[in-house]
């Protein structure tokens, strides 16, 4: 059993984490409906790209760039498992490890159920993420298959409504994935916090809430986002003569 003093402050940190994690989801869903964000801008983006695909005859550029995002989902799909491999082969040898950590500065020594604890933790996290990408990949999958069954330029028999609807739908279906990919690598972001649980508690709530802070400003204050968002809509002046 543990001790109830020096207990209550890691259930403390891990319904921070838990907080955190799931309220900032749901936060940025929220915000990202009315606010310019990543997700949102790129679903823009990605709906111009589906309009423009109705208007040429060789997509082979288009299914190059779903073959490139499915792969990336496939990288980190890979990189989990082998994550979560080496996760399971340290909670085997979870003495060794909790001798190795109790050297380094800031270290709360901590039992060995604890420690196992939260090894198991680190592994839900990668699990899910593993859960993520691999759903990630099957929507760009579904996507390949929405472009290939795009309609040709100057088809007949299909409506300017068709090819509207068309264009919605599957950058809509591209988005749902590019949205997988992001909360994939969103566990990677909150990965990397519960590794500072294994120097105590309190350095757990700090990192968390470091990691939170982070993606806000990657999500809807960075400076890609100023870019993509910007457009210019007056040309530029023209440069005067110098003997004006």
């Amino acid at each position: 059993m543990f001790a109830t003093e020096s207990f209550w402050p890691h259930v403390l940190a891990v319904f921070w984490f838990i907080v955190c994690w799931a309220g900032y989801t749901r936060y940025a869903i929220w915000k990202g409906r009315d606010t310019a964000c990543l997700a949102s801008v790129l679903h823009l983006y990605r709906e111009d790209w589906m309009r423009r695909l109705l208007l040429r005859d060789n997509r082979i550029a288009d299914a190059s760039v779903i073959g490139n995002l499915e792969r990336n989902a496939s990288f980190f799909a890979s990189s989990t498992l082998i994550i979560l491999a080496g996760i399971l082969t340290v909670l085997g040898s979870s003495e060794r490890a909790v001798s190795l950590l109790a050297d380094l500065p800031l270290v709360q020594p901590v039992s060995r159920g604890l420690s196992e604890i939260k090894l198991l933790c680190l592994a839900i996290v990668f699990v899910y993420a593993f859960f993520t990408f691999s759903w990630c990949m099957r929507q760009y999958n579904f996507a390949a298959v929405l472009i290939g069954s795009a309609p040709m330029v100057g088809e007949r028999y299909v409506s300017e409504q068709e090819r509207k609807a068309f264009s919605e739908r599957a950058a809509r279906v591209i988005s749902m994935a590019a949205n997988q990919f992001n909360l994939g690598l969103r566990s990677y972001y909150f990965g990397m916090a519960v590794l500072a649980w294994f120097l105590n508690p309190w350095v757990f709530i700090l990192v968390t809430s470091g990691v939170v802070l982070v993606l806000y400003r990657r999500e809807f204050h960075s400076d890609v986002l100023e870019v993509m968002v910007y457009t210019q809509t007056t040309a530029p002046e023209p440069l005067k003569e110098k003997n004006e």
